[in-house]
């Protein structure tokens, strides 16, 4: 088990410090897009070697949990670091890149719901495939958008439909419903909070898709600021709420 762990906590440096060393160009003290690559990913990877040091200290049914909240983290860090090289470089950073990363680790994210209500109780694995779908459709849905492939109200179209889906799932849906009857109230307090980050954190991306992209009122720049320090709700905090969840079951 402690071969493992090691693995798993030198993997992102081993992938992450030659994307370091690729860099071109020098982070300047007046380089907030620069800065706020570089804050997240420390954050990140605070994040994941903390989640993969904390697995085996939880009860047995939230390890997956607590390992795929170290994945995400352990993703999101490595992509930071590529996309900080690729603003060092070039100066630009497009925000298209961002899906690339979005692709993986939203759809972890959401089955964080179904592996919560598993760590408490047998659930159904339909609510498992139907967070997963959505949020892929969600998410290839805004990128097929903003990458030219389809109308670009079409791919915001996609998006909005997707997470409003996905909304109503861990409001109303099947997953909603097994919360609102337990009587648990370790479960019905994270999953209450969880559903407020997907909520009101995942707002900025479709917020950022229109006034980015639809009417052009933000530049990619800023957008990079604003989605890099969303992921300190949206993936960082996401991931210690379950944590504590854990801790206390």
């Amino acid at each position: 088990m402690n071969k493992v762990k090691i693995i798993l906590l030198t993997f992102p440096f081993l992938i992450g410090i030659p994307c370091i060393a690729h860099a071109e160009g020098m982070l300047q003290p007046d380089d907030l897009v620069g800065f706020s690559f570089l804050l997240v990913s420390m954050g990140c990877l605070a994040a994941t070697a903390f989640f993969f040091l904390e697995r085996n200290t939880v009860a047995q049914g939230w390890k997956t949990s607590i390992t795929v909240a170290g994945i995400v983290t352990g993703i999101a860090f490595i992509h930071s670091v590529y996309l900080r090289n690729i603003w060092l470089s070039t100066g630009d950073s497009p925000v298209t890149y961002k899906y690339i990363e979005w692709l993986i680790t939203m759809p972890l994210l959401t089955i964080q719901f179904y592996l919560i209500l598993s760590a408490i109780k047998k659930t159904s694995s339909i609510i498992f495939w139907k967070l997963l779908i959505a949020t892929l459709i969600m998410v290839s849905g805004g990128y097929a958008g903003e990458a030219g492939y389809i109308l670009p109200f079409l791919g915001f179209i996609v998006w909005m439909t997707c997470w409003i889906y996905i909304l109503y799932e861990i409001f109303s849906g099947d997953s909603g419903k097994i919360v609102s009857r337990s009587s648990n109230e370790n479960l019905i307090a994270v999953f209450g909070t969880l559903r407020m980050i997907i909520t009101i954190g995942w707002a900025v991306y479709p917020l950022g898709y229109v006034f980015g992209y639809l009417t052009g009122g933000l530049d990619s720049n800023t957008l990079n600021i604003i989605y890099n320090f969303a992921d300190f709700i949206n993936k960082i905090a996401f991931g210690i709420i379950i944590w504590i969840a854990a801790k206390q079951q």
